[in-house]
C-alpha cells in the first residue's frame, strides 16, 4: 500500500491552521480559486524574471517540449503541453515570426503542419533556463524544502487522478504504469 503525505503528519494541527486561514476568506475553501489564484501569481514572477526574453509561460512550455521531443505536429504539441490545439495555432505563428520555430507540411499528409525548434530557439531556451528556475522557486519559495516537495507531489497526483476529466488533453507518459505498478505492488502485499 502506498504511504501518504499525512502519515507522519500532526493532522489536527493542520486541520487547526487550515481552519483558521479559511475563516479569513470564504474563498480560502475553494481549490478551484487557489489554483487559478497561485497560476496568476507564477505567471507575474514568471515574467517578472524573465521578461528581458518577451516569452509567455505558454510560449516557454511549447518551446520546451520541442527541446526535448524535437520536430512534431501542431496537435501532437498541443498534447504535450495540455493545451486547446487552437491556442497552438495561435501561438506558433507568433514564434516563428521570432524566428524560434519552423513550420512545414508533413510530407505525408498536406493537413499537418510540422513544428521544429531552431537554433536560434534552442539557444533562447538555454538562455532563459536560469530565470524560469528562479521563477519555479520564488513560487514555491515560502513553504519548507519538505512541504515544497509534498506540495509537487500533491500536485502531480490531482493532475495525473483528473487528467481525463478534461477537454484538453494532456499526455501523460508514465501514469499508467505507474498506477499499474502501484496496482500491482498492492496487490502482492496482501
Amino acid at each position: 500500500m502506498r504511504n501518504t503525505v499525512t502519515d507522519h503528519i500532526d493532522i489536527e494541527s493542520v486541520r487547526a491552521e487550515l481552519a483558521q486561514r479559511q475563516a479569513r476568506s470564504p474563498l480560502f475553501a475553494r481549490p478551484g480559486f487557489l489554483i487559478r489564484r497561485m497560476h496568476q501569481i507564477h505567471t507575474f514572477l514568471f515574467v517578472q524574471e524573465t521578461s528581458e526574453f518577451n516569452i509567455t509561460p505558454v510560449q516557454y512550455s511549447l518551446l520546451t517540449a520541442l527541446e526535448s521531443l524535437g520536430e512534431m505536429d501542431q496537435n501532437s504539441l498541443a498534447i504535450e503541453v495540455g493545451l486547446e490545439r487552437s491556442s497552438v495555432a495561435e501561438v506558433i505563428p507568433r514564434l516563428n515570426a521570432r524566428g524560434l520555430v519552423s513550420r512545414t507540411q508533413a510530407e505525408h499528409d498536406k493537413r499537418l503542419r510540422l513544428v521544429k525548434l531552431t537554433p536560434a530557439g534552442k539557444r533562447l531556451v538555454r538562455k532563459m533556463a536560469a530565470a524560469v528556475q528562479r521563477a519555479h522557486e520564488r513560487t514555491i519559495e515560502h513553504l519548507s524544502p519538505v512541504e515544497r516537495d509534498v506540495f509537487m507531489l500533491q500536485m502531480i497526483r490531482l493532475v495525473e487522478a483528473n487528467n481525463a476529466d478534461n477537454l484538453v488533453p494532456f499526455r501523460l507518459p508514465d501514469s499508467q504504469l505507474l498506477a499499474q505498478d502501484e496496482s500491482e505492488s498492492e496487490a502482492g502485499a496482501t
